[in-house]
C-alpha cells in the first residue's frame, strides 16, 4: 500500500488543497495525517489562506481515504465537523516484523519515546521540521517527521512523505510546492 503522510495543515486552505492534489498526482492509496488540522494554535502566525471551513470540505471530499491521529490543536469541536475520525492518539501500523508508531509527537517524541522495539519507527509531526534519524539509544529505533504541510520551521520546505508498505525504507521526503524529493 503507498500511504502519503502529513502533518500539520493548521488551517490553511491553500496548503491543504496543494497537499490534495499531490496526493491525487502521487496516487497514493491512504492519506495518513499526522494532526494539527484546522486550528493554527496560539504559538504559530496564521498560515497562509487560514480558512478552517474551507479546509472542512476539501478534506471530507477524501474521508474514505484519511486517517489521522489527534494533534495538540485537534479537539473534540473539530471531530464535530470533520466525517472522519481524529482522535486517537497513536496509530500502530505493522511492517513485517516491525512497526511504525505514528502520533502527534506532542506527548511521544525522541526523548520520550513509546514502547518500541529494535528496528521500530517512531512518526510524528508536531514539530514542523521535516527528519529522518536512528537512534541508537531506547531500543535503536527510527523517526520519521513529515514536517509540515503549512508553517515549516528551521528551513524545512512545506513537506510530505511517501511511504510503501511494501519497502518502507525507500520512504521518501517530498517539497509540496516543488515536487522535488529530498532527504532531511
Amino acid at each position: 500500500m503507498k500511504m502519503m503522510i502529513a502533518s500539520d495543515i493548521h488551517g490553511s486552505a491553500y496548503y491543504c488543497d496543494l497537499l490534495l492534489r499531490a496526493f491525487g498526482a502521487e496516487k497514493a492509496d491512504r492519506l495518513l495525517l499526522l494532526g494539527d488540522i484546522l486550528y493554527h494554535g496560539p504559538r504559530n502566525d496564521l498560515p497562509r489562506d487560514y480558512k478552517p471551513k474551507k479546509v472542512i470540505g476539501l478534506l471530507s471530499a477524501v474521508k474514505e481515504r484519511i486517517f489521522c491521529v489527534r494533534g495538540n490543536c485537534d479537539t473534540e469541536v473539530d471531530q464535530m465537523v470533520l466525517p472522519f475520525p481524529i482522535l486517537a492518539d497513536y496509530a500502530v501500523i505493522p511492517l513485517g516484523n516491525q512497526l511504525i508508531y505514528a502520533t502527534h509527537g506532542h506527548i511521544w517524541h525522541p526523548d520520550n519515546p513509546p514502547p518500541l522495539l529494535p528496528g521500530d519507527i517512531l512518526l510524528h509531526g508536531h514539530t514542523h521540521v521535516a527528519a529522518c534519524r536512528t537512534f541508537e539509544k531506547n531500543n535503536a529505533f527510527t523517526y520519521w517527521n513529515p514536517g509540515s504541510v503549512s508553517i515549516p520551521k528551521e528551513d524545512s520546505p512545506h513537506s510530505y512523505m511517501l511511504l510503501d508498505t511494501d519497502c518502507p525504507a525507500d520512504a521518501v521526503w517530498k517539497n509540496l510546492e516543488t515536487g522535488a524529493v529530498f532527504r532531511p
